[in-house]
């Protein structure tokens, strides 16, 4: 009798052991991706250039950026426009050589393909191709924060002012303004 109360005693750490090994493994963790890949999207099939050019006219398809909804992907690519110095020719989003980021008129369309395609492969008479030079990840980065500048990106996500640039208000409290698109690119008016 005593060796079997011994027995029954030595195998209970036993089943609470496999008990809990069980309960660990069931556990499912929660997983988060702080860096999500850039959006896989065909951009030669979803951009459309400008309203100049060969065939039929294709429509406007909208493509996601799920950095738009990452508040540190988008202060990532506001540290990459000064960092690449993309504020030499848009003035810190206000125009300069280059076209003003803050308004709501875009000449080559407000989508974020749009905005790859612009960075990735350049615009006629100034903005120059960064493909190869740029990472694809940081390409959308920026394209977030672009947007941002014109109101275009919720109020939560945007970031605020730097502390050295009071020029102009904070992405964060910059009021929305639908986008317009011009449909005559800059060259094909006869100005640069």
């Amino acid at each position: 009798m005593c060796s079997l109360f011994a027995n029954s005693h030595s195998g209970a750490p036993i089943l609470l052991v496999a008990f809990c090994a069980l309960a660990v493994a069931a556990c499912e963790r929660e997983e988060r991706q702080f860096r999500p890949k850039p959006p896989e999207a065909a951009l030669t099939n979803t951009i459309h250039m400008s309203p100049i050019q060969p065939g039929m006219p294709r429509l406007a398809v909208q493509t996601r950026n799920d950095y738009e909804s990452n508040a540190h992907a988008v202060a990532q690519g506001q540290q990459l426009f000064r960092a690449y110095n993309c504020n030499g020719c848009h003035s810190n989003g206000g125009g300069g050589m280059g076209p003003p980021l803050m308004d709501g008129k875009w000449v080559y369309g407000s989508d974020p393909a749009n905005i790859v395609a612009t960075i990735l492969e350049g615009r006629p008479n100034g903005m120059p191709s960064f493909r190869g030079k740029i990472p694809e990840q940081q390409v959308w980065e920026l394209a977030a924060y672009v947007r941002s500048m014109s109101g275009l990106l919720a109020k939560d996500v945007a970031p605020g002012r730097p502390d050295h640039m009071a020029v102009k208000n904070p992405e964060n409290e910059t009021e929305r303004m639908p986008p317009k698109q011009t449909g005559t690119p800059p060259s094909a008016l006869g100005t640069d």
